[in-house]
């Protein structure tokens, strides 16, 4: 891997590159462009269904270049969607992963919730959990 010769991207590059791995371990995808498009499609459908303070309380607990790809493209004034249902919000997923996608939006769903929990303080990403409607709450508990 390249360095890019300032320690703060190189250090995001290489906690970035750690993460889209363990994404694509947990997801069972064939590369780490798939784990991306993964992260960044869950990332999105979750920050639209957030409050803007709790979006931006979530989107500070990231590193910085996974920050930059959750706040890529958002109109905050049309957020949080009034959408309350798992189905929309796999559905939004769906819509927002390329093409013939190797995987199930609700599996990316869980995996992404899974690694992040894992990632993040657990108490903090409870916290925000707390903030959704209460059928996405439980993404991150594996599927019975």
């Amino acid at each position: 891997m390249s360095e890019i010769g300032v320690t703060a991207l190189d250090h995001t590059v290489q906690e970035t590159n750690i993460w889209l791995k363990a994404i694509e371990q947990r997801l069972g995808l064939a590369s780490r462009q798939q784990a991306y498009n993964a992260l960044r499609a869950v990332l999105h459908v979750l920050r639209d269904r957030l409050p803007l303070a709790t979006a931006a309380n979530f989107g500070a607990q990231l590193p910085l270049l996974i920050r930059g790809i959750y706040y890529e493209g958002w109109q905050h004034a049309a957020t949080p969607t009034k959408d309350r249902h798992l189905e929309e919000f796999v559905d939004d997923i769906f819509r927002q992963l390329p093409p013939q996608f190797p995987i199930d939006p609700l599996k990316a769903a869980r995996g992404i919730f899974e690694i992040l929990w894992e990632k993040l303080d657990p108490g903090e990403f409870d916290k925000l959990m707390g903030h959704l409607p209460v059928p996405l709450r439980n993404l991150r508990e594996p599927a019975t």
